[in-house]
Parts: C-alpha cells; structure tokens; sequence
C-alpha cells in the first residue's frame, strides 16, 4: 500500500461581505456580516473542510485506486477539479467522485462505469461520516484484470476516500470577527491573560507607543470577551470590530 500526498494552497473560499454601522457607547463602530452569493445570511455554525489538495493511493488485487481530494466552493469549482483529474487519468477504466457543498446543500456522485452503488455512494458516505463539506474527492481505478465483486469495490473505493480524507489537512471553519484593540502597556499583561480563555486567535501585535492587537474572536463570545476587557482596562481600552469572516480555529485552545 502506498500513501502519497501534493499540496496546493487554496484562497477562494472568501464570502463577499456588506457593512453596517452600529454605536458602541459614543464611538460609531463598523462591523461586516457575512453573506452567501444570493446575499442571504450566512449561519453561524461551524463547519469542516479541507484547506489544500491532497492525494492518496492503494492497490487491491493488481487495480491501482488513486484518490484525489480538493476543497471547492462552487459546482463549476467541483466540475473543474473532476475533469482536471480526468484528463490526468485519460487511460483509466473509471474516475469515481463525489462532492459535497454548503451552498443550496448540495451533494452529488457518479459511480462512472462501475456497478450501481459500489463506487459513487461509498465515497460519499465517507465524506458525510468525516462531516466534510465544501470538498470535491474523485478517485481513479486503473483495472487490474482481476474482479472485485460488489463487495470488494465498496470497500477498497470506502478505503481510498478515507486514505484521501486522512492525507488533507482538515479546518475548523468557525464564524468569528476581528477585533482591532488598542490600550497602555500597564494593562496590557491583564488583556494577554484574559485573551486564552476566550479561545481567541492573535493574528498580530504592534509594540509603538500604545499596545495594538488584531485578534479574531467567535462570533458568540463577542460580547462576554467586551465585557472582561472593558472591565479589566477599567474602560480605558480601544476596541474596533471589524470584519465577520468564518477562519479556521482548529489550533485555537479550548
């Protein structure tokens, strides 16, 4: 058995966003709510993707099953990867796949020449088991002269999803918002300490005259984490809410 992996790093899973203004005490805030393409709310659960391409493969019986997997956000994203991998693999008996998208909630799957069942369900239902979604997994079957029976290919297609599953890296996406904060280095040990417990994730510090931060923070904790800080500065603390986004907040402590 052979495990092989190529990675690619992919941008394009970025919603477009449309302000609104609001007021925090006297200070007139900007904050950004995330919508889909057809300018509805997007919920604020999280959700699990991949964030590059990976491959992984096996042999069963002298038939090689190579697994390709790619995150996607589109159906013209996921009909492009199928055919990239297609064209790749122009010699091979079958190129099975399956998609899952978070839009309209869609999911789709070929089985491409194999028995009914065998191919396209398996490889779907382990994208569904790992809770994956916004991904594209097409796996290729180079027949080795030896039939596997119904049985057979449902496991070693089973079998090469989950290899392919395995090999990505897999995101946390939460909802979440950057916070822009601004306060003295005397209260800055106090907001260093506060930050953790709020599973926030630091994404710069600028150490000039005053202390500046940018951090994310989960949407829901927004305003418990206003409150510490606004309490442990004794209101003496500037914070700027900006842009909702959804980010990967796998590495974030619990």
């Amino acid at each position: 058995m052979t495990d092989s992996r190529s990675v690619s790093i992919w941008t394009s899973n970025q919603l477009p966003v449309t302000d609104r203004l609001f007021t925090l005490g006297n200070t007139v805030q900007k904050w950004f709510c995330l919508k889909d393409t057809n300018g509805k709310r997007c919920n604020n659960m999280n959700y699990y993707t991949i964030s590059e391409a990976s491959t992984a493969s096996f042999t069963e019986k002298r038939s090689e099953f190579i697994g390709n997997i790619s995150p996607v956000a589109t159906n013209d994203e996921a009909v492009g990867f199928i055919n990239s991998i297609k064209a790749q693999h122009r010699k091979a008996r079958h190129n099975v796949y399956a998609y899952i998208l978070r839009s309209d909630n869609i999911s789709r799957y070929s089985d491409d020449g194999e028995p009914q069942g065998t191919a396209g369900v398996p490889v779907l239902e382990v994208l569904r088991k790992k809770g994956l979604t916004d991904v594209c997994i097409v796996i290729t079957r180079y027949f080795g002269g030896i039939l596997l029976g119904g049985g057979g290919l449902v496991r070693a297609y089973s079998h090469t999803a989950s290899l392919a599953c395995d090999a990505a890296h897999i995101m946390n996406m939460c909802s979440c918002l950057q916070l822009d904060i601004t306060c003295d280095y005397g209260i800055y040990g106090k907001i260093a300490y506060i930050l953790p417990s709020f599973r926030t994730i630091t994404l710069n510090s600028d150490f000039g005259t005053e202390v500046s931060m940018k951090i994310l923070v989960l949407t829901e904790m927004l305003e418990p984490l206003k409150k510490a800080l606004v309490e442990a500065a004794n209101g003496d603390i500037s914070i700027n809410i900006g842009e909702e986004m959804f980010y990967d907040f796998s590495s974030a402590a619990e």
